[in-house]
């Protein structure tokens, strides 16, 4: 494998170039999302042709494994039966705990995620964390009512010939270019993009590991092609970073440059088999994309359960 590092200078040359040429305004609080606007959604509802749907959320996992240490808890109260059941209406109950920002859960990652150099998108010092700080930038201001827009997904294990990409390996700029040439889309202004790494079907076939440690991901100099292209949220079936970093000192570079520089909201762990396999037979890459995230007032994230329309 090439080296793909990336020295702290040249991550921080980088940081500063994406910051600089893409803040949309001293305060500003809605980021990259901005650039979804009513007209493109319009648009984007054009994409519906078959009537078909396909979930990109992984389902939620109960048994502790490599990858998931604390699974989500879900107990389901039966309604009452035999002796204890009471004339007419009864109801069956659930409760749910989860762990949003884990390795294997389907989430996604609010713009009050990321502190780097101290200070969250916009300039935010979030000292104290209060709701008046950091609100602005939590999950339902960023999303609350709801995001929809053109979806379009790269599957890049596809172009290379392969079923995954192994862990630790990494999506570059060509890739995404290779992949929007071979795939015959391209990727525009306020699209949702997808970036299929193969991380679910590995992990399904081989079975789960340490993915904290070790996966596949995009390099961050690819970020700066995605912002070129005006991208307003970016996710993956994987973490979108790579586990070791090519960066010298940042553990997360992708999540530094998408969420702290840029204000692009990350979805993580996707699900994309089922989708991928309806792109291909319908020989086309995008689709009306639909995100409801949970309404959390100063959430940093949410579980979620993104929908393609095709």
């Amino acid at each position: 494998m090439p080296d793909v590092s990336i020295s702290a200078a040249e991550f921080r040359s980088l940081y500063d170039r994406l910051r600089s040429q893409h803040h949309a305004s001293t305060g500003d609080r809605v980021g990259t999302l901005r650039l979804i606007t009513p007209e493109r959604v319009r648009a984007a509802a054009s994409q519906v042709r078959e009537g078909r749907t396909a979930s990109m959320a992984a389902r939620f996992e109960h048994e502790p494994c490599a990858d998931n240490p604390e699974p989500t808890a879900h107990h389901c109260d039966p309604p009452p039966t035999g002796a204890d059941a009471p004339d007419g209406l009864a109801f069956a109950l659930d409760t749910l705990s989860l762990h949003i920002h884990g390795d294997a859960d389907s989430h996604f990652d609010a713009l009050s995620h990321v502190v780097y150099d101290g200070t969250l998108f916009g300039d935010i010092a979030p000292q104290g964390w209060t709701p008046d700080e950091v609100a602005d930038l939590c999950m339902d201001a960023v999303a609350g009512q709801g995001i929809a827009g053109r979806g379009v997904l790269l599957d890049i294990p596809r172009v290379r010939g392969t079923d995954w990409l192994e862990p630790g390996d990494h999506v570059t700029a060509d890739d995404l270019m290779a992949a929007q040439h071979a795939q015959g889309v391209q990727l525009g202004e306020g699209d949702l993009l997808f970036v299929r790494v193969g991380h679910r079907l590995r992990r399904r076939t081989l079975g789960p590991w340490d993915a904290a440690a070790s996966r596949a991901g995009i390099h961050p100099a690819a970020v700066e092609l995605i912002a070129q292209r005006g991208i307003a949220l970016l996710g993956s079936d994987g973490n979108n970073d790579t586990a070791p970093s090519s960066v010298e000192g940042v553990g997360f570079p992708v999540h530094v440059l998408a969420i702290r520089a840029l204000g692009m909201p990350l979805l993580d762990y996707l699900e994309f088999e089922n989708l991928a396999s309806i792109c291909e037979s319908a020989g086309r890459w995008s689709f009306l994309c639909v995100i409801a995230p949970l309404r959390l007032a100063v959430g940093t994230g949410s579980p979620i359960n993104p929908i393609a329309i095709l």
